[in-house]
């Protein structure tokens, strides 16, 4: 079940490869994510001392949090992947010059997951021609929808 997805990434870049990733939280990290106060437009992922970490991602504490923590909505969250995936994910980032793009947050056996993706950076063009390319499937669904009536 998906809880959030970033389409900012979809439409600025190519995902090349997906992975699925853990994530270090918080107790109110948690509660507010199952309460939707979660935002992916931002964030961005950076290897740093051979781990990968999710930065700019924002959960908006709730207003009944605890009140002898200090919640950082925009704190570095550790993300949890085996050492070879990680190799593997910083080789490609370093060499063939990709990026980590947070894709989608979602639930798996009761755990917040997040799809991470290896992408490549699109040109203006490249974004014209998609969006040229969805608006035509969007139009021959269309006249397929008003040809079964």
């Amino acid at each position: 079940m998906s809880i959030i997805q970033n389409k900012k990434a979809f439409h600025d870049y190519f995902i090349e490869e997906k992975h699925e990733a853990g994530l270090m939280l918080e107790g109110w990290e948690v509660k507010a994510i199952r309460a939707g106060r979660v935002q992916l437009k931002e964030a961005y992922v950076l290897a740093k001392d051979g781990a990968l970490y999710l930065f700019g991602s924002h959960i908006s504490p709730l207003q009944n949090a605890s009140t002898h923590i200090h919640p950082d909505p925009v704190r570095t969250r550790k993300l949890l992947l085996h050492k070879h995936e990680i190799d593997k994910l910083i080789g490609k980032v370093q060499r063939a010059g990709y990026t980590i793009m947070p894709l989608d947050m979602h639930y798996k056996g009761g755990r917040v997951k997040l799809d991470i993706g290896l992408a490549k950076g699109k040109k203006e063009h490249d974004k014209r021609a998609t969006e040229k390319e969805r608006e035509s499937k969007r139009e021959a669904a269309q006249a397929m929808k008003k040809e079964r009536r």
